[in-house]
């Protein structure tokens, strides 16, 4: 159990902790076929990050307010089949979509986005653009009208969604997609938040966080081991397909010096051990 969570859990039992209001985000587990199965990009968070320093991840990030704009280019599902998907109202849907393709882009460089509903961008140097995004000079949306661009919503599968647990002092409530690498596109090998990338098959992921040797958030093994039976990129967006996307939230339990702490559905997720206070 990390360091900070016993007095917090116990603070939070005790009514003297207040929530922090999670704050909605996205990430994308972008796949690439290889002749042994999808691989994953991962992303080796820096410890100077003030969350999940030291931990891999997907691309991902906060939902910008201005990623509800009406006036997003758009192509795919609409905003009221995604808010269905999703279990969210169209605008929030919108929002959701709109920041899981912008952080991907921001953070790897893919775009997952092209001039029309059939075709995605061809690879060019985006980095001055990327940069600008990241610092919030312009929307996602002013981006995509710039360059003649459309959102390729279809090109994303929604697989879970995550809410940081109410003991934590930074929460997230976060959506998880899968996407495929699109055809003649590349995924940045640095990253400015991350110290390392890797693209790791899901088993090879699993194995070696169970051995230490890649430390990942709950959610983030969750969903490679959701992966594990999934035999191409392909096959990732077509499981998403009938998927129910509903909240998953951690909860913890206090009985004396025990504290547990449980995600509903997953046990395997399960941590508890006595912390004297």
């Amino acid at each position: 159990m990390p360091p900070g969570w016993p007095a917090r859990i116990r603070a939070l039992a005790a009514g003297e902790l207040t929530p922090a209001e999670p704050r909605a985000a996205a990430t994308v587990v972008l796949l690439r076929d290889t002749a042994d199965g999808p691989e994953a990009y991962l992303l080796r968070r820096r410890t100077s990050m003030a969350f999940a320093a030291g931990m891999y991840a997907y691309p991902g990030g906060g939902v910008d307010p201005r990623d509800a704009d009406a006036e997003i280019a758009w192509a795919g599902p609409p905003p009221e089949e995604w808010g269905a998907r999703l279990g969210t109202d169209p605008r929030t849907a919108q929002a959701v979509v709109c920041a899981a393709v912008r952080e991907t882009f921001e953070e790897s460089g893919v775009l997952l986005a092209g001039p029309d509903a059939d075709s995605t961008a061809e690879a060019r140097d985006w980095s001055a653009e990327r940069a600008a995004l990241e610092a919030r000079e312009f929307s996602f949306a002013e981006f995509l009208h710039k360059h003649g661009l459309v959102l390729r919503s279809d090109l994303l599968g929604g697989w879970a969604r995550w809410i940081t647990p109410e003991f934590e002092e930074r929460r997230f409530d976060t959506w998880f997609f899968v996407a495929a690498l699109p055809a003649g596109q590349a995924a940045a090998s640095t990253v400015g938040e991350a110290d390392r990338v890797a693209w790791l098959a899901p088993a090879e992921a699993v194995a070696g966080h169970a051995e230490g040797r890649y430390g990942m958030l709950p959610p983030t093994v969750t969903v490679l081991r959701e992966l594990l039976p999934v035999r191409s990129a392909a096959e990732a967006l077509a499981a998403a397909g009938p998927r129910t996307v509903t909240p998953v939230l951690g909860r913890a339990e206090v009985d004396g010096d025990r504290m547990t702490v449980r995600w509903p559905g997953y046990d395997e997720l399960t941590i508890d051990g006595d912390f004297p206070a």
